[in-house]
């Protein structure tokens, strides 16, 4: 069986969550299948061996599952992308819009530095708010976006049109 096939058998969706008219789509089931969830991480980062990642960006908190995993086999750092107010220390932020209302994200401000090229992971791509706000964030760091990852995209929110400012280079594995 190949691995969207895998994927797909593995998600399942939530309806009227976490709002009415939403389908939202669970990751959570394949998290249950340590094969899986190895296969989904080398398939995530085999598109970006070539490209001297030096930090992959992990967007909360579902892109903390896969964005670390992805770090240990590229040899390169992993920073946190958080809501605002979750990280102690010094951070930087940003306020922006959803499709649904507004929200701030932040980082510490060491983490990620000056011309490094970073890799931006989360597990679900929709409108490309959340990703695009942490593209404006690691920016402000005068950071180099090398690309996007995700396990799934929803296509038809069109947010990798969204994403295509910052980089082209835009991996989902299962699209719906």
């Amino acid at each position: 069986m190949n691995l969207s096939t895998r994927i797909t058998s593995s998600i399942r969706t939530i309806p009227d969550f976490p709002k009415p008219g939403i389908q939202f789509k669970d990751i959570t089931p394949l998290l249950t299948d340590p094969i899986l969830c190895s296969d989904i991480a080398d398939a995530l980062v085999d598109p970006f061996r070539s490209e001297s990642i030096d930090v992959i960006a992990g967007v909360e908190s579902r892109g903390f599952i896969f964005g670390l995993m992805m770090a240990q086999r590229l040899n390169c750092a992993f920073a946190l992308i958080r809501k605002k107010g979750k990280l102690p220390g010094k951070t930087i932020e940003l306020k922006y819009d959803l499709e649904y209302g507004s929200a701030a994200i932040e980082m510490h401000e060491d983490a990620i530095k000056p011309f490094q090229n970073v890799l931006i992971h989360d597990d679900l791509l929709a409108t490309g708010g959340t990703a695009g706000a942490a593209s404006e964030l690691i920016g402000m760091n005068q950071a180099v976006i090398k690309g996007y990852s995700f396990v799934v995209e929803l296509g038809f929110l069109r947010g990798s049109k969204n994403l295509q400012p910052y980089s082209s280079n835009i991996v989902s594995l299962l699209k719906y």
